[in-house]
């Protein structure tokens, strides 16, 4: 390469690092307003937290449910707790109840002591079920599963439907984000500032926690079936609760 050229190829080099740097600089000028600007902005929030409950009638009742028995053997303690089970599950499905479910299969020994002897006595096999029930058609469903076979009633809990509960879910997101920017506009008034624009939305949560089950005694079908067995529901909240970061 003679002289001529390879001044010309560093006169080229030198002139494009002059264009870069001055791109750089001309980005960096109009970069730090900008920066500047996001900096001031995100100091300058309030964080507010609203909340909001629905309540809504509970008009399904989850119940479990099952067959427990003891027999001599492992075998006829098994047969004969399928035998009833499969009794209580015919009726239930002719009930046309929901969800359901067999929540657990047991067969243990049954053992006695005496003189510090431990004795094999027998075999003790349960099933249990769970499903749900309109509530007003659950105590007359409990009755009829007693006497099907149905030894013991476990629990028995209130939910409302899955609709219900999604349409409360909605009404209480908005009734949280409407109590949270009620407190911003408060605060806002309280210190001459003026709201400017949301920064960040959280949900906290929008769930449904059911009710605890109630527990009830194991029951004999001679002592029920005489008797209409009383089930009333209750109401289940919805809570939801949402967090903003306003900028001002």
């Amino acid at each position: 390469m003679n002289k001529a050229a390879l001044l010309d190829s560093q006169l080229f080099a030198g002139n494009l690092w002059k264009t870069v740097s001055l791109a750089m600089l001309v980005c960096v000028t109009f970069a730090q307003p900008v920066l500047a600007q996001e900096k001031e902005r995100m100091f300058r929030t309030l964080t507010v937290t609203g909340r909001g409950v629905e309540t809504i009638p509970a008009t399904l009742a989850q119940v479990v449910l099952g067959v427990e028995l003891q027999a001599k053997t492992a075998q006829e303690a098994q047969q004969e707790a399928a035998r009833r089970s499969s009794a209580v599950v015919t009726l239930l499905k002719s009930r046309n109840v929901e969800k359901l479910q067999t929540t657990g299969i047991t067969l243990n020994p049954v053992y006695s002591y005496k003189d510090n002897v431990q004795r094999l006595t027998g075999y003790a096999a349960t099933n249990t079920v769970s499903f749900r029930i309109a509530t007003d058609k659950a105590g007359t469903l409990l009755d009829e599963a007693v006497k099907a076979g149905a030894t013991q009633i476990n629990s028995i809990s209130f939910v409302a439907t899955d609709e219900a509960i999604a349409q409360a879910q909605k009404q209480a997101l908005k009734e949280a984000t409407q109590e949270a920017q009620q407190q911003a506009d408060a605060v806002f008034s309280a210190l001459g500032f003026q709201r400017k624009e949301i920064v960040s939305i959280q949900i906290d949560g929008a769930n449904a926690p059911p009710p605890p089950p109630r527990p009830m005694l194991r029951t004999e079908a001679a002592k029920v079936a005489d008797a209409a067995t009383p089930v009333e529901g209750g109401e289940q909240q919805v809570e939801a609760s949402v967090t903003l970061q306003i900028s001002y």
